[in-house]
């Protein structure tokens, strides 16, 4: 890769909003005839310092992981809101939410694609590490998500 760019190409995840997770991973596991995942609850936004749209949300959402190789299919079940995951299954119903890359330097992630006319709509910690979303959907047909294991500083849009 040559010049500024999102900073990876390494996709981390595949992910579905769905109403009931529950019922998701019973079809999905099926499909794919590997076992049911376990499904995790996330931590109150406001104890993981989630911002959606620029402010603060203690949404949360219930999810679970297929590891299918290299990509993670992940689904997604909101909890609250506001939210990305709440305004995408209230606007698409059961539907892809996004791909997921690991990135090394979010803020020069979130800069370039900032620059690029696509904004950063939620973030939040994720242990040491952090996640944020993008609404890319005019641009690529899909919200990015990207990743960061060792959080440097907490992304700013």
């Amino acid at each position: 890769m040559s010049g500024p760019n999102l900073g990876s190409t390494t996709v981390a995840q595949v992910a579905i909003v769905v109403h009931n997770i529950e019922e998701a991973c019973e079809r999905w596991a099926k499909v794919l005839g590997v076992p049911v995942p376990n499904v995790i609850v996330t931590q109150p936004g406001n104890e993981v310092h989630m911002t959606y749209r620029g402010q603060p949300s203690n949404a949360q959402a219930k999810l679970a992981f297929f590891n299918l190789g290299q990509v993670q299919l992940e689904l997604i079940e909101p909890i609250g809101e506001p939210s990305t995951w709440k305004e995408a299954l209230d606007q698409n119903g059961e539907s892809v939410h996004h791909i997921a890359f690991w990135v090394e330097d979010m803020q020069a992630s979130v800069d370039f694609l900032k620059q690029h006319g696509i904004p950063m709509i939620q973030r939040g910690d994720m242990g040491e590490g952090q996640y944020a979303y993008f609404d890319a959907q005019a641009q690529l047909g899909v919200q990015l998500e990207l990743l960061e294991r060792v959080r440097k500083t907490r992304a700013q849009g």
